[in-house]
């Protein structure tokens, strides 16, 4: 049960949860209710078309995930968040993208890893409002537990989510990061927000590798977010030449959105580019030890991979690269790996490099 307060001090604390908000350098927050049905009979369907690919975890959480009661027993209403974590002093995506010779990193992860950001200012904000009424029950979560955070959000009215399954806000696009406060509060709802897309489908024939197979709906086995980041094993090999020089996400869907012309970027100093990620050449990263891999990646979103799939991700953007001597040098460097799976993205793209014309 949710601690007693009354009509004032309810609406109080959720004048406070504003200004607390803004104050922790969050661009929006809202309420939502804990009821998602609707999602989790999507969900369900999604799970039953295999279409989550290796994520057995989507599964195997089974109706957690849709009911925040069941996370979190007691749980009365969820706290959304929305921080833009675009690095605000990155190259232009369209331009790193059109460079062959340049590795990609999706927009998000250039700086501070955005989990550990988002967590500590919702751990700040629950503590502000225990200020306000005391202890109460509550647990934060940053794409980290079986949690609906897309339809969270908008059931609490910060946007809708748009065709490509990403969240929309009329205000400030896409390009933003979420999280969430389950709490045994008695908030008051905010009301959802309406879905805007309308007629527009421009997100989809972007996706390289056709991983929108129809409105609101995503195949995350031909998803490049997913090959590049959550699959393990060998990146299937019809889809490796679409993937590009993208070796850590992909941004394309969104980056053609209307939308998000009203884009923000992030304010948050922690999201600045480190290590110059934001168009680092492809030769140089591959040429990367271990060691070096894990300093430059220290408190990244990039350190999730690990070595290997990074050494992967990279090999399959080299074939794909214009062929030069350094590319097809870089590779043969690496042709002995002892990892098996990066023994065989590195002779794939050997291969390309030789077939494109480079030196034999």
């Amino acid at each position: 049960m949710g601690i007693p307060l009354t009509a004032g001090q309810l609406s109080r604390l959720r004048a406070r949860l504003d200004e607390a908000a803004k104050e922790l350098g969050f661009d929006q927050v809202g309420v939502a209710g804990v009821e998602v049905r609707e999602d989790e009979a999507n969900l369900e369907r999604w799970l039953a078309e295999r279409r989550h690919g290796g994520m057995e975890y989507m599964a195997r959480h089974g109706s957690r995930r849709s009911r925040p009661n069941e996370l979190l027993p007691g749980t009365l209403s969820v706290i959304s968040v929305r921080m833009a974590a675009s690095a605000p002093d990155a190259r232009p995506a369209t331009e790193v993208l059109a460079d062959g010779s340049k590795a990609y990193v999706a927009r998000y992860a250039l700086g501070r890893d955005y989990h550990k950001v988002l967590r500590a200012r919702l751990a700040a904000l629950a503590e502000r409002l225990e200020s306000e009424i005391g202890p109460f029950g509550y647990r934060a979560f940053v794409d980290s537990a079986p949690v609906m955070e897309k339809p969270l959000a908008r059931n609490a009215g910060l946007g809708w989510i748009g065709k490509h399954t990403n969240l929309i806000n009329e205000r400030a696009g896409s390009l933003f990061m979420l999280g969430e406060l389950f709490t045994d509060l008695p908030l008051a709802p905010d009301a959802r927000a309406k879905d805007r897309c309308g007629s527009c489908s421009a997100c989809m024939p972007a996706c390289p590798t056709g991983a929108i197979t129809a409105p609101y709906q995503l195949d995350a086995r031909r998803c490049i977010s997913y090959l590049t980041i959550e699959h393990h094993g060998p990146i299937p090999e019809a889809l490796r030449p679409a993937i590009g020089n993208r070796i850590f996400g992909c941004d394309d869907c969104q980056l053609v959105c209307p939308w998000n012309k009203f884009a923000k970027v992030a304010a948050e100093p922690d999201f600045r580019v480190r290590h110059r990620l934001d168009a680092p050449d492809l030769v140089e990263l591959f040429g990367w030890s271990e060691a070096q891999y894990l300093e430059k990646t220290e408190g990244s979103a990039l350190r999730r991979l690990g070595f290997r799939r990074w050494l992967r991700n990279v090999a399959v953007a080299l074939g794909n690269a214009p062929a030069s001597g350094r590319a097809a040098a870089a590779l043969r460097s690496r042709s002995d790996d002892p990892d098996p799976v990066v023994r065989e993205h590195v002779a794939w793209a050997l291969s390309r490099q030789l077939a494109s014309g480079g030196p034999g």
